[in-house]
């Protein structure tokens, strides 16, 4: 990944999409080193993690990260996740966080030089172009190397640079646990 050491730079992590790309690669995220890579190469003005969080359970396995990156350099955005019953009966959860990272994205966009998006989200396209229009250079993380691919082609595309997950993954990465 390629900055400028004067860059301003922001990332915008999807946790889900990235946890899922993650496994889906069988490695886990040193999130330690993930924001001192970035401060290291730039002026890192706000590393961004989004994510649901299921509430009223007594036990949340997400609830030590969020802990833990809340109090080591990251914002926080959450909301909770919502449930809801779909037409065959079952029960299904949802906490999608598109708008949230659109908003975030576009609020700071005037404010650095550099976003890094780590998801794959075709859904994001339009974003990445109208950030790319306020002259923010935008960098996508996610993978290809996966079945299914985890990056959407169109997002790829606009994107001024995609970068694979797994070739970071020397750098912040570390060997998931075995399931």
């Amino acid at each position: 990944m390629h900055f400028y050491p004067t860059d301003r730079i922001a990332l915008f992590i999807d946790g889900a999409n990235l946890y899922s790309a993650a496994r889906s690669l069988n490695v886990d995220m040193d999130f330690k080193k993930l924001i001192e890579f970035f401060r290291s190469n730039g002026v890192l003005v706000r590393a961004y993690y989004y994510t649901a969080i299921v509430e009223g359970e007594e036990y949340s396995p997400i609830r030590p990260l969020v802990d833990w990156l809340d109090y080591n350099g990251f914002t926080m955005v959450t909301k909770p996740v919502k449930r809801y019953t779909d037409a065959s009966g079952h029960t299904r959860t949802k906490g999608n966080m598109d708008v949230e990272i659109a908003v975030d994205m576009m609020t700071l966009a005037p404010a650095i030089d550099h976003a890094v998006l780590f998801s794959g989200d075709g859904d994001f396209r339009r974003l990445v172009e109208a950030v790319q229009d306020k002259g923010v250079r935008v960098s996508v993380v996610s993978t290809l190397k996966t079945q299914p691919p985890q990056a959407a082609d169109e997002l790829r595309r606009v994107a001024d640079q995609f970068v694979d997950l797994s070739d970071l993954m020397d750098v912040f990465g570390r060997p998931g646990r075995e399931a």
